[in-house]
C-alpha cells in the first residue's frame, strides 16, 4: 500500500475546500496546493483557515508549489520565496516546491553548479526561518538547467543541508532524464502521472500529454514506485497530470481511484 496523496493539478477546476474533500474520499494522507492555478490562491480564503479545514479533514498539506525557477536567484526570487514561504507557513504546509530554471539558459557546466548551490545556500536560512522544508523539483526537459537528480543530492550534501532540502522523484521527468538513479532517502514528494498515447515519441513528451495511471502506460510508474518502494521510500505518492483529458472529468473522483487501485494492485502482484 502507498501512502496516497493529490497535487491540485489532478483537479484543478475545483475549489481548495472541495479538493480537500476529493482527497478525503480517497484515503490520501496529504495535498499539494499550488500558486499557479487560474485565480487567487485558495480563493482569497486566509491560509490559517485552510490550515486548519485540512487538519479538521486529517489531511496533510504536504506541499505549497511554487518558486519557479529557483536556480536562477536574484533579490527578486528572494522575496518571492520569502512571499510563499510565508503562506506557507501560515497554512502548515510542510514544504515548499522549488522548480527548476527551463528556459535554456544557465545550462553550461560550472555554471549550472555554481547557480545551483548560490540558491540552495541563500534559501537555507530562509527556510530555517519559516520551518519548512525545499522540496527540489529536477525537470526532465532538454532545457532544464537541473535535469539530473543527482546534482541536486551533491549539492544538498555539501551544503550539509540534508535535513532542510528533499528532492521530487517524478516518473515522467525520470523518464524525460534518461533514469538513473533514484535517491530514496532523499526524497521527499513522488509524483506519478502516466504516458499513454503509443505514437508519441520520447522528446515530444510534453506536460499536456501526462494522465492517469493505467495499464497502457509507457513511462513505467509501476517500476519506477516498486523501486522507490524497495530502497526504503516511505513517503507520499501524489497523482500530478497535467492533461486536460483528465482536468475536464466529470467524475475525477472514480477516475483516481480506479488509477490508484491499479498501482497499488499491480505493486502488490
Amino acid at each position: 500500500m502507498i501512502a496516497r496523496a493529490l497535487n491540485h493539478m489532478a483537479a484543478p477546476k475545483l475549489s481548495w475546500s472541495d479538493f480537500l474533500d476529493l482527497a478525503k474520499s480517497l484515503g490520501c494522507a496529504g495535498v499539494e496546493f499550488r500558486n499557479d492555478l487560474p485565480g487567487e490562491l485558495f480563493g482569497g480564503t486566509a491560509a490559517a483557515d485552510v490550515g486548519a479545514a485540512s487538519s479538521a479533514a486529517g489531511l496533510r498539506i504536504l506541499a505549497l508549489a511554487e518558486v519557479k525557477a529557483f536556480n536562477d536567484w536574484s533579490d527578486a526570487k528572494r522575496s518571492e520565496a520569502a512571499a510563499l514561504m510565508k503562506i506557507a507557513k501560515a497554512c502548515g504546509a510542510e514544504m515548499v516546491s522549488l522548480i527548476a530554471r527551463n528556459d535554456a539558459k544557465g545550462m553550461n557546466d560550472g555554471e549550472r553548479q555554481s547557480n545551483l548551490n548560490t540558491a540552495l545556500r541563500e534559501l537555507k536560512p530562509l527556510l530555517e526561518e519559516h520551518g519548512l522544508i525545499g522540496l527540489i523539483e529536477p525537470l526532465g526537459f532538454e532545457t532544464c538547467a537541473l535535469r539530473d537528480k543527482r546534482e541536486a543530492v551533491e549539492a544538498v550534501e555539501a551544503l550539509g543541508a540534508t535535513g532542510r532540502f528533499k528532492i521530487v522523484h517524478d516518473t515522467f521527468h525520470h523518464t524525460l532524464a534518461g533514469g538513473g538513479a533514484m535517491f530514496p532517502h532523499h526524497t521527499g514528494m513522488v509524483h506519478i502521472s502516466g504516458i499513454v498515447d503509443p505514437a508519441l515519441k520520447l522528446a515530444d513528451m510534453r506536460d499536456g500529454h501526462r494522465v492517469l495511471v493505467d495499464e497502457k502506460d509507457r513511462i513505467g510508474n509501476i517500476e519506477q514506485v516498486r523501486q522507490l518502494l524497495a530502497e526504503g521510500y516511505t513517503g507520499p505518492v501524489s497523482f500530478e497530470p497535467f492533461s486536460a483529458q483528465v482536468h475536464d472529468l466529470a467524475d475525477p473522483r472514480r477516475a483516481i481511484e480506479t488509477s490508484f487501485s491499479f498501482i497499488e494492485s499491480a505493486l502488490a502482484a
